[in-house]
């Protein structure tokens, strides 16, 4: 960052304040996990976080899409002048200092951008299996990366889990929300994925009632069991310490993954979640040891 403002103690402290009311008010399981990391990491993530559910909520809310895209764009206008060190957003100066002090780079944030922009159309659809994966970079594996720096993994390390959590995270979520996404006309399984397979529709509710749609559902869960494997592997080789809330994040997805694979996946369409109970357990183990 360069010729950084300087921000009084008052401002600071009114941003961080700001950014853990967004935090709480997400219900996110993921807050009491964070809330075990030590101070600066704990501020640093709730950063990371407020920002992410802001710049989704953009993209998410029912408004028209000039507006979404003006929100974003000034976004991408907030995030240019945190890093010339003139934040004004009370999230962007809850950033300053965790920017800084973890060396986050500015170009994984703009990268969250990009993947909200792909969620804000009216009429989302995929071309290739190559589009699928750089929109999970952009919505989760940029994410993941911002989150490894702060836990002070080295880069090399980093980058990787980044890749194959951020990966398995999202494909689960595309495979539990297939339902709900078709409902607003959004379809992430791309096209050259449904032709490989046999499945003819592209309207998301005609794909869903396809009979083919099963195994290209399956070769999407087939990456994201890889890809849960590896970060598995990943994790084991950190300190625990440092990976405590990508090791909670990938114990709860698993769990809805593996759910979901158990059933088998002609049954996809079906609700999957964790219980209210499971959500607290897996805080705790994850969070505590």
């Amino acid at each position: 960052m360069d010729n950084l403002v300087t921000l009084s103690e008052a401002e600071v402290a009114k941003a961080r304040l700001h950014v853990d009311e967004i935090v709480r008010a997400s219900g996110t399981t993921f807050f009491w996990a964070m809330r075990f990391l030590p101070g600066e990491k704990r501020r640093a993530m709730f950063a990371v976080y407020a920002f992410c559910r802001i710049v989704d909520d953009i993209a998410d809310e029912p408004a028209p899409l000039d507006e979404k895209r003006r929100g974003l764009a000034e976004w991408r206008q907030e995030i240019r002048a945190l890093y010339s060190g003139r934040p004004g957003d009370a999230v962007a100066v809850a950033l300053a200092d965790p920017v800084a002090r973890f060396g986050m780079v500015e170009a994984d944030f703009q990268a969250v951008i990009d993947g909200m922009e792909t969620d804000a159309a009216e009429i989302l659809r995929l071309e290739t299996r190559d589009d699928l994966l750089v929109y999970c970079d952009r919505v989760a594996c940029a994410v993941g990366r911002l989150c490894c720096c702060i836990f002070g993994l080295g880069q090399e390390t980093g980058t990787q889990l980044a890749a194959s959590l951020g990966l398995a995270l999202q494909l689960t979520n595309i495979l539990r929300d297939l339902a709900e996404d078709a409902e607003r006309d959004r379809l992430y399984l791309p096209d050259d994925l449904l032709a490989a397979h046999g499945v003819t529709a592209r309207e998301p509710r005609a794909v869903l009632a396809d009979p083919n749609l099963p195994a290209a559902v399956a070769e999407v869960g087939d990456l994201a069991g890889q890809k849960f494997a590896e970060a598995r592997t990943l994790i084991a080789q950190c300190e625990a310490d440092r990976v405590r809330p990508a090791a909670m994040m990938m114990e709860a997805y698993e769990r809805i993954f593996r759910r979901m694979e158990a059933r088998g996946w002609q049954r996809v369409l079906e609700p999957a979640g964790l219980s209210k109970a499971e959500k607290l357990w897996v805080a705790v183990r994850y969070g505590l040891l």
